[in-house]
């Protein structure tokens, strides 16, 4: 339960990264600079504050590794897929996250999924897809798809990291999130411009990159920990319902009925799933 509790804490604190990112007027490419140099230097720094650089060591193995790739490719794909592909489609690609992990929670470590769970990822995704039906910016091109296929690759390297996570506690969570972080927007930012990157509202982009992300991912890193992978990343399907609701509010984007309905279903679904963890507990 202390895994679940702190995975929700943090997709509460994730929940305005959308708006954020409306609110910050900046194209793909910046959007990944700002945010994986703010998220990488600030779990880096704060690794050296706390004198965990001496652990570097640790991620040059295969593990560590796969560890840093999975977190530069998350930093990497999620920007461009919003600009290649509807959002809609984007979300539900990403929506594919708890499917992944206990999918790679059984192929490299042989740890099952309980039957609870996958009814619940069952549950939930039919929620997503009934959420983002109503969305009249739906349209599947070539682009579209290679959009999609970036929402997957996100979903994919977040169920990975979370499972590295889980089962390899000698990682350095700070220094191996912070390096994965700082390599994409190290990438982004050698395509990118000061001029492109200082385009858009500064304050906005640069809260979701210093403090929104950090403490978010922080959190879910650390909730890996001690709770399933499966289990976090099904609880950051709140992100999905709940990010709109900001949007309506601050810029009065109206929600669809049913985006109402599919977030309903995602709620219910997954308070009475951790009803069911808390009962076992």
């Amino acid at each position: 339960m202390k895994g679940v509790l702190l995975a929700c804490l943090g997709v509460l604190i994730l929940t305005p990264d959308a708006l954020l990112i409306r609110l910050s007027g900046l194209d793909a490419i910046p959007l990944v600079a700002w945010r994986g140099l703010g998220m990488g230097s600030l779990f880096l720094i704060t690794a050296a504050l706390l004198g965990q650089m001496r652990l570097f060591s640790r991620l040059a193995s295969g593990t560590g590794i796969a560890l840093v790739a999975a977190q530069w490719a998350n930093a990497s794909l999620f920007a461009p897929a919003i600009s290649l592909a509807p959002v809609a489609l984007v979300l539900i690609a990403v929506a594919t996250v708890p499917i992944w992990a206990a999918i790679l929670s059984r192929v490299l470590y042989g740890q099952p999924t309980q039957r609870a769970t996958w009814i619940t990822i069952a549950v939930v995704s039919t929620g997503i897809v009934i959420a983002m039906s109503g969305k009249s910016d739906v349209a599947f091109t070539t682009t579209a798809l290679v959009g999609v296929l970036f929402g997957l690759g996100v979903a994919l390297s977040l169920a990975l990291s979370f499972t590295l996570l889980r089962h390899n506690p000698e990682m350095p969570l700070l220094i191996a999130v912070g390096t994965g972080s700082a390599l994409a927007g190290l990438s982004a930012f050698a395509l990118s411009s000061p001029q492109e990157m200082l385009s858009g509202t500064t304050s906005a982009i640069a809260f979701t990159s210093f403090v929104v992300l950090p403490l978010s991912f922080y959190l879910m890193s650390e909730a890996s920990r001690h709770t399933a992978s499966v289990n976090v990343s099904l609880v950051l399907l709140l992100e999905t319902v709940l990010g709109p609701l900001w949007v309506w509010l601050v810029i009065r984007e109206t929600p669809t009925p049913t985006m109402l309905i599919g977030g309903t279903v995602v709620v219910v679904a997954l308070a009475t799933y951790l009803w069911h963890l808390r009962r076992r507990a």
